[in-house]
């Protein structure tokens, strides 16, 4: 692959970067867009049922939050092995990635299935009885599909780790559109209601890990992943990617726990704020979602510069791309909020709501280019040199002091409304700022050590 050799005395040319993060953000948006069409389709069954959806959501995104962690770990130390040159050791990796995610995912799909009911009764409390069925059951079926989704995102990762973003933005758009097309069968036509919703879902989800292990079978890759009744655990490798795939988890996991806080806040708040805030955090996810796909291309990137012994290069490109980011999140920025007023129309919100979303859009498009890249991709090329630790305790310390606990005060005691809740997001990523700039100047990142010997 071109991307492991090198070019004009660079790892990566400007055309590696171009076929590695162009389908990245590709599938980041129409993974957004499936998303939102899954969500209307759902509402068209009723309230019980896309309420039942939204809170099992909640709970399902926690999970996958820890999947992609470990996935992560997994594409770092792949990344660095290759950049080492070392394809056997990428490929003995690989292997433990796999029976490493899997297996984890596994056991949450045991608990979570056998636990279901007390579970949802611990967190969501005494909802009403017809949101709760609805929410048990799409809990159940979906619960079903972790150890297919723990697969593919194990082999969607290495396949990034190795360059190849192409082949995973396939699959997970043919796999996002059988989603909706199953949702319009056993919802429309079968008329199954949550279990149709929860059958689209886990069967689409089938569906990608089939289609990608597939294809990770076949000789000559990069990363070939076979034999899969052969793999057996490699106890030292497997603590190597935990060391990276644990602080990842931990960091999403309170990021997922911390924004549920921040929602119970804003449930306290008149109706037609609660509403705009729901449209605001909408519009606002789509303006992230380009600089998003930028920050895992990042990840693969300085993680191959790592593994090759090129620390300056892996400096040059967290900068290169953090900048490409930044020049993202402008031009999503500008775009969404001119779509401002067409959504707030087809949303049917309110004249007081749709004044709430425009002022607080104003702000967002001109803060978040000055703090937002510096704050969310910047640390990816940080953790791609093994530095998971520092930005585990970075994240989840100013996540908890200024979005959860700044937001509850401006809200609840100061009268802020939806306002403190941006205000608390702002300081968040401002102290985010502060701190990774400041690791990252200081060189500390690149002494950190990821290969096993």
């Amino acid at each position: 692959m071109t991307c492991l050799q090198e070019k004009n005395n660079r790892l990566f040319s400007g055309r590696d970067l171009v076929k590695l993060l162009v389908p990245l953000v590709i599938e980041q948006i129409f993974t957004a867009l499936m998303g939102t069409a899954d969500t209307m389709m759902v509402a068209r069954v009723g309230d019980a049922a896309v309420s039942g959806v939204s809170l099992v959501d909640s709970v399902n995104n926690l999970m996958l939050m820890m999947m992609t962690a470990m996935a992560t770990g997994g594409t770092i130390t792949c990344a660095q092995y290759l950049g080492a040159q070392d394809h056997e050791g990428a490929n003995r990796a690989a292997r433990q990635v796999f029976l490493s995610v899997v297996t984890i995912s596994t056991l949450c799909c045991v608990l979570c299935a056998g636990l279901r009911k007390p579970l949802l009764r611990l967190i969501f409390g005494s909802v009403e009885q017809r949101v709760m069925d609805a929410a048990l059951i799409y809990f159940f079926v979906t619960v079903l599909s972790y150890p297919f989704l723990g697969a593919y995102y194990a082999s969607a990762a290495l396949y990034r780790a190795a360059g190849n973003s192409r082949l995973p933005m396939l699959v997970s758009a043919l796999s996002n559109i059988l989603n909706v097309v199953g949702n319009a069968v056993f919802l429309f036509v079968l008329h199954m209601g949550v279990l149709g919703a929860a059958l689209a879902t886990t069967l689409s989800r089938v569906f990608q890990c089939v289609v990608l292990l597939w294809f990770h079978r076949r000789p000559g890759q990069v990363i070939v992943l076979n034999h899969y009744r052969k793999i057996r655990p490699d106890f030292r490798m497997i603590k190597a990617i935990l060391r990276i795939g644990i602080p990842t988890g931990v960091e999403n996991g309170m990021f997922q726990f911390g924004k549920l806080m921040v929602q119970s806040t804003v449930a306290t708040l008149p109706t037609a704020e609660i509403a705009a805030s729901a449209v605001i955090n909408t519009l606002e996810y789509f303006t992230s979602m380009p600089s998003m796909a930028i920050g895992l291309g990042l990840v693969t990137v300085a993680g191959q510069c790592m593994g090759a012994g090129r620390k300056d290069e892996a400096k040059r490109y967290s900068i290169l791309l953090t900048g490409i980011s930044e020049v993202l999140v402008i031009l999503t920025g500008i775009l969404i909020f001119f779509a401002v007023d067409p959504v707030c129309r087809l949303s049917g919100l309110s004249v007081e709501s749709a004044a709430i979303v425009s002022r607080i859009m104003i702000l967002i498009t001109i803060v978040k280019p000055f703090i937002w890249p510096l704050a969310f991709t910047l640390p990816n090329g940080m953790r791609a040199a093994g530095d998971v630790t520092y930005s585990m305790v970075v994240t989840v310390l100013s996540m908890w002091i200024f979005r959860v606990v700044l937001c509850v005060v401006l809200i609840r005691f100061l009268g802020f409304g939806v306002l403190g809740v941006w205000i608390a997001m702002f300081t968040d990523w401002f102290n985010r700022v502060l701190w990774n700039v400041g690791r990252f100047i200081s060189g500390k990142w690149m002494e950190k050590k990821v290969l096993t010997e």
